[in-house]
């Protein structure tokens, strides 16, 4: 190994997001800058592999360990590079791609390549949530749910992930919690969702805390509670409009530690993976304890406004398709029904 270069590992997920990681890895090998970096690649293995192995690697003083996969290969490396000097790189292919969205990493591997390439770092939070850290999201109500019913699915991606809000939100019932801020009096809330973001978002554009930034100490929360089928479309534009705090139905607030208590043990989430947890729910938020390989702020600007667009228009373009093909799988349902009921009255 070269002394003068650095040492990165990029770290696959065979299993996760939507796209080949071998034409992905190809790009690497084509587009690396082979003088500044000695590069090594480590497939996964296992649920939690990732955790071990970016250990591992920030124990050998590596400079970074990339992630190419989605959210949750990101979150199990994170968590073992936060506290370090090893940065965490992405090259996002999962299924929302909520931080790199964030944090303007280009989706288009290539791309991505290149802003390694730059090894621009910048230090950002992490929040945790009954100990266990998360880097986008967290929470608890109708989103854990989903997180639960999505894991439990299939198929992966976008549209599956739509397909189980839709089904899910007709029978979703709204909970009773108690919300403690930095230690002040509790304040009831009876909510469909809780959600504390330390980025903006879910993924896939979708902006459930619409202000939230990486580097400001505090993590930003939006309660969304009881509404109606009519509330449905205004609060689906704004989610992905990222103007959902304007809505009637959301209360919004800021703080660096919430405890959560609900009537009865259930699942919670953080970056999108479920987990159970009990009837108290701790959520924290830690400054400045990640370094991340980010893009120039010129590469931010140029690519911005055009990327917003065209990541709205998606947006939109998925929550639609999603809309349409639970209609025709309602539809479907229907008449396989009547077929059903032709048949037996034919029989008699």
């Amino acid at each position: 190994m070269d002394n003068n270069k650095k040492k990165i590992v990029f770290v696959i997920n065979p299993i996760s997001g939507t796209q080949g990681k071998e034409q992905i890895l190809a790009w690497v090998n084509e587009k690396l800058d082979r003088e500044k970096y000695d590069m090594e690649v480590v497939y996964t293995e296992y649920a939690g592999h990732a955790v071990k192995i970016a250990a591992q690697k920030a124990a050998e003083k590596a400079f970074a360990v990339v992630a190419i996969g989605g959210d949750g290969t990101i979150n199990e490396i994170a968590r073992s590079l936060v506290h370090t000097d090893t940065a965490l790189g992405i090259i996002p292919c999962g299924s929302g791609n909520g931080l790199a969205r964030h944090l303007q990493i280009p989706l288009d591997p290539k791309k991505a390549v290149d802003i390694i390439n730059g090894g621009r770092l910048e230090v950002i939070d992490y929040g945790k949530i009954n100990g266990i850290p998360f880097f986008c999201t967290c929470g608890v109500g109708f989103d854990a749910f989903v997180s639960l019913k999505f894991s439990q699915a299939g198929k992966r991606g976008p549209l599956t992930y739509l397909e189980q809000t839709l089904l899910e939100s007709l029978k979703y019932r709204p909970e009773v919690y108690e919300l403690e801020m930095d230690g002040n009096a509790s304040t009831r809330y009876r909510a469909f969702l809780i959600a504390c973001g330390n980025a903006s978002q879910y993924g896939n554009n979708a902006y459930i805390t619409p202000r939230a930034t990486l580097d400001d100490g505090l993590l930003d929360v939006t309660i969304l509670e009881p509404f109606t089928v009519l509330d449905v479309p205004s609060l689906s534009f704004q989610l992905f409009n990222k103007t959902i705090d304007q809505n009637s139905r959301i209360k919004t607030f800021q703080c660096k530690s919430l405890r959560i208590h609900r009537s009865k043990p259930g699942v919670v989430h953080f970056d999108g993976d479920p987990m159970m947890a009990g009837e108290d729910i701790e959520v924290s938020i830690v400054q400045r304890e990640l370094k991340v390989i980010v893009p120039c702020e010129t590469c931010k600007r140029s690519g911005n406004v055009l990327q917003r667009a065209q990541d709205y228009i998606n947006g939109l373009k998925q929550l639609n398709e999603a809309f349409v093909e639970d209609i025709s799988h309602k539809n479907r349902a229907i008449l396989d029904k009547g077929k059903e009921q032709i048949k037996k009255l034919a029989k008699k």
